[in-house]
């Protein structure tokens, strides 16, 4: 695998220290289908309370009001939604905090949309890929001597196991492991090294041509795994010390399939066992976030469901987390709208205890400045030919007491591209004198023809060598992304994130 280093300064987030889990909720127009049934509105948005009241459905019942950080109405935009629930969450992770973006909600209520949307119309576009412009745009401001590595992979949780979306072997099933120093993670799950927010749309492409969707009576595109983007961005700062300081944030960005109720979605047989995998990892979900909230609990079921391991630090742990809940508005659904309401009322209450990962165990930028230290290192020391001093003798004393005397080895020139041509050119006229010879004899001849043939192919030798190291070098130098260098893209990346802030 490649690996890409870009390289600029960042400006600072301004995060708040409020380390409580920040939940929206999104309710989305009437479809087609449930105004051609002239379905009745029974949810009133009020942004401005950031209030959301589920009026009565039938005569007799109560009117229900929440209160959340922030709601948005069916006209809501795509890049609001971005700027004031997922902004200052990539921000932090730039800085070095871990962040999570989750979309929860009933089947067919908008998830995929919020969180991917159509990527092919810039208006539409949904929080996955506005924070593919974010982050580029961010690095991309400002030269500077701050480096970063960037990573992407992407899974799915389908039935209970885990698949590695960008795998050739999609049947093969991952592990979840954990290990004190680094965490929980997936065993074998791929990573890709990006540099540019398009590198980062081709790949998110690639993995969703190997999703699970399906179709349902609620649903005619339904998701039916949860999928989790993760974004890996390390960065390197130079201290006062002058020594590098690594710092690195992931960014886990996850739609998650909706919950279904088989009376209206009508799944059977292999949907209807996918419904019922679903539905048990979202219970679990609300029972972790329930012992979490409850204050009561002194055990936390992480480890019920691959959803709520791989969630872990998200929901409790060490993580900046933003869950984005999606309701119906028709009276046809009120008891599950209800219902996701309460869920989202819950998640509001759980704290997390987010920090800056400095220095981490698992950083592979470090690793990679080491390696264009150690090839810069060994083209210095490139070996040319020997420089005629061969052959003569030296004496030392072995551990017996004995002199021994033993043949010097040939000493090696460290040579440049300039050095070596003249070497080659001496080479030349070294054969083409020994052609012009006519009165040496024959076995002479042959000798010094051997010997010129010897020492050319050893310059040729050192010349690959050379140049393969020249190569690897030039790969791992070329993907760094200096701001102010590379205007066209700069430009284009400026453009796209003042966009979103506009």
């Amino acid at each position: 695998r490649s690996h890409y280093f870009i390289q600029s300064n960042l400006r600072m987030a301004a995060d708040p220290d409020d380390q409580h889990v920040k939940v929206a909720v999104r309710c989305r127009p009437l479809n087609e289908e449930e105004a051609a049934m002239n379905a009745e509105e029974i949810v009133s948005i009020h942004p401005d309370q950031g209030s959301i009241v589920l009026h009565a459905k039938k005569r007799g019942d109560m009117e229900k009001k929440f209160t959340f950080d922030h709601v948005f109405g069916p006209d809501s935009k795509q890049l609001d939604i971005y700027n004031i629930c997922a902004r200052k969450i990539v921000d932090s992770v730039l800085e070095g905090y871990n962040g999570t973006i989750f979309a929860y909600g009933q089947t067919g209520t908008g998830k995929t949309f919020t969180m991917e949307g159509v990527r092919s119309i810039p208006e539409k576009k949904g929080i996955i890929p506005n924070s593919f412009a974010h982050i580029f745009g961010e690095i991309s401001k400002v030269g500077g001597d701050v480096k970063f590595l960037v990573r992407v992979s992407y899974l799915e949780i389908y039935n209970e196991d885990i698949c590695d979306l960008l795998s050739k072997d999609m049947k093969k099933k991952l592990e979840v492991k954990e290990r004190p120093d680094v965490g929980v993670y997936v065993k074998d799950l791929h990573q890709f090294s990006v540099k540019s927010a398009e590198d980062m749309d081709k790949i998110m492409t690639v993995g969703n041509k190997n999703r699970s969707v399906g179709s349902t009576k609620m649903n005619s595109h339904s998701s039916r795994s949860h999928a989790i983007f993760t974004i890996t961005i390390e960065r390197c700062d130079q201290g006062m010390d002058g020594k590098g300081h690594l710092r690195m944030g992931k960014l886990h960005l996850v739609d998650l399939a909706g919950s279904e109720r088989q009376a209206k979605t009508g799944a059977t047989g292999k949907r209807l066992k996918e419904a019922t995998k679903i539905n048990l990892s979202l219970s679990t979900l609300g029972n972790v976030i329930s012992a979490l909230v409850d204050g009561k609990s002194s055990h936390v079921p992480y480890r019920d469901s691959k959803l709520t391991r791989l969630l872990q630090d998200s929901l409790g742990g060490n993580s900046r987390t933003v869950m984005l809940a999606n309701i119906n508005p028709a009276s046809y659904n009120a008891d599950e709208t209800h219902a996701t309401l309460r869920y989202a009322n819950r998640a509001k209450n759980i704290k997390n205890k987010a920090h800056i990962n400095e220095d981490p165990k698992d950083a592979m930028l470090r690793e990679f400045q080491k390696e264009i230290e150690a090839l810069k290192a060994q083209l210095a020391q490139a070996e040319g030919p020997g420089d005629g001093l061969s052959g003569s003798e030296e004496e030392y004393v072995n551990e017996e007491g004995k002199t021994v005397r033993v043949k010097k080895k040939k000493r090696k020139q460290s040579l440049d591209d300039e050095e070596m041509k003249a070497v080659q050119e001496q080479l030349d006229k070294e054969k083409k004198a020994l052609l012009e010879a006519s009165n040496m004899e024959a076995v002479e001849k042959d000798r010094i023809s051997k010997e010129l043939a010897a020492r050319e192919q050893e310059l040729q030798k050192t010349q690959q060598e050379k140049k393969k190291l020249a190569e690897k070098l030039q790969m791992l130098e070329g993907k760094l992304i200096v701001g102010g260098v590379d205007l066209v893209r700069v430009v284009l990346l400026i453009f796209m994130d003042n966009a979103i802030m506009d």
